[in-house]
């Protein structure tokens, strides 16, 4: 079997004092994608902050490579890529400005490759438009587009095809595929059925582990 590269041991999340999920296990290794899914309220948003460093867990343990999450944030962030549900960008700056801005956090990338994801992700011609003026797909594209730059192995993305038309749902489902079967890994949370899944796809029902 190959060593996971994410793992959780006994995870639990309480929120609010109730407690959302207990018990939970998950492993995650190189080529992998893994949905997770549940009903409204059963914790999907809370697990993916977990195992983004963002949240600490009411017990058990998130590991990265074999060791606790907690005790290597600069691992972390050389390793991850958190898109949530919102898409997380400043309205006053432009497409190119967000993705500098957001870049220079991790990875920084240059002018010439920001224009380039700009551009896979169909806003060519906007990169100099203020964000406030985007529709909220073009602005969902915007968070995207980091997708397409050199970004880390591990893509942690809370409802990533919120607001975007068919077009852009299917060329996203299929990147999302691409970069695991190039060895990259996933862990989303959607409502929207895919149609298009690497062979190292598998769900996980939080209702499995609801108390």
């Amino acid at each position: 079997m190959t060593s996971p590269v994410l793992q959780t041991v006994d995870l639990a999340c309480e929120r609010d004092l109730r407690l959302l999920f207990e018990n939970l296990e998950l492993r995650l290794a190189s080529g992998e994608m893994v949905q997770i899914s549940g009903p409204n309220g059963s914790g999907k948003t809370s697990l993916l902050r977990l195992l983004s460093g963002l949240m600490q867990p009411t017990a058990g343990r998130v590991l990265l490579n074999g060791q606790p999450l907690n005790a290597q944030r600069s691992e972390l962030a050389r390793n991850l890529l958190w898109i949530g549900h919102a898409a997380g960008i400043k309205d006053l700056l432009t497409p190119e400005e967000n993705l500098s801005w957001l870049c220079a956090l991790h990875h920084p990338a240059d002018h010439e490759a920001i224009w380039q994801a700009l551009a896979a992700v169909g806003l060519r011609g906007f990169e100099d438009v203020p964000c406030h003026t985007l529709s909220a797909g073009q602005q969902r594209r915007v968070a995207l587009a980091r997708l397409y730059l050199d970004s880390p192995p591990l893509w942690i993305l809370d409802e990533p095809f919120t607001a975007l038309d068919k077009q852009g749902v299917a060329q996203l489902e299929e990147h999302l595929a691409g970069h695991c079967e190039r060895g990259g890994m996933v862990v989303l949370t959607t409502h929207h059925t895919l149609s298009r899944m690497p062979a190292g796809y598998r769900n996980i029902d939080l209702g499995n582990w609801a108390v």
